[in-house]
């Protein structure tokens, strides 16, 4: 198989970067999108030129690194996919193939295809813990949860970081990133203590870092390699409300007291 590629080059986020043009030949259709750019930047060092950077760790679709806007879709056109799990069959002899970074102002450029997503862990350590000492494993059934609300932290639980959601907004919201933290930890007994001050506190978080709001497009739903729901936005929404709601009534409390 042929393939044209324009890739997105960037020495840093200071820079102008421009698309570069590769032709690549000789590309099976099982090879993962990631060898395939490997098998690139092995021709490109053999040829003296520098290798495109991009990011990759687990190569089995649970880190997230693998962040790479393909042909305009986040993580390429497969639903529920991530790039590393995509692979060439689903591609034909000649076509064009375009490859970009996550664009966002709250994600610069580090280099080509990387981009810095530590936004995300500040979002995180803003209000993302649980103070309840749980003790010693416990006997599962000494904790009465219903199993709709267990799958439903399970659910928000798979989101893995890699912030498609991002990409694929016209926005550059991180609402389903921070609904879907928010809800992991919120919605089982051990995260109720903080529950109205963490979706406070990683909410405003969120707005300082420069993402842009929620119009509901749900590209981020449809793009989101673990399929993961608006509904927890809006779920998020409604406690953070709360939370604004509440922290009066708090502090009138507090003086009361005093």
């Amino acid at each position: 198989m042929k393939l044209h590629l324009r890739i997105w080059r960037q020495d840093d986020s200071q820079s102008k970067g421009h698309f570069g043009e590769y032709d690549l030949e000789n590309v099976r259709e099982d090879m993962s999108f990631l060898e395939m750019l490997d098998v690139l930047n092995e021709q490109l060092i053999d040829s003296g030129q520098e290798p495109v950077a991009f990011d990759s760790d687990c190569r089995e679709g649970v880190c997230g690194m693998c962040s790479l806007v393909i042909n305009g879709k986040a993580h390429g056109p497969l639903a529920g996919t991530t790039t590393c799990q995509l692979y060439m069959r689903h591609y034909k002899d000649g076509d064009v193939i375009t490859i970009e970074p996550w664009r966002s102002e709250a994600f610069p450029v580090i280099r080509d295809l990387i981009v810095d997503r530590t936004a995300f862990d500040r979002i995180m350590q803003a209000g993302g813990f649980v103070t309840l000492h749980s003790g010693p494993k416990p006997e599962p059934n000494s904790i009465p949860i219903e199993p709709e609300v267990a799958e439903q932290s399970l659910d928000a639980a798979t989101c893995i970081g890699c912030g498609a959601c991002v990409a694929a907004c016209p926005n550059g919201s991180a609402m389903l990133y921070t609904a879907a933290k928010i809800s992991h930890l919120g919605l089982l007994p051990q995260g109720q203590p903080e529950r109205y001050s963490r979706v406070k506190q990683m909410v405003e978080q969120m707005d300082k870092e420069g993402f842009g709001s929620c119009r509901n497009y749900a590209e981020c739903e449809a793009q989101c390699p673990k399929e993961i729901s608006i509904n927890f936005v809006s779920q998020m929404n409604r406690d953070y409300l709360k939370a604004t709601l509440l922290e009066p009534v708090d502090r009138r409390s507090k003086m009361n007291a005093q």
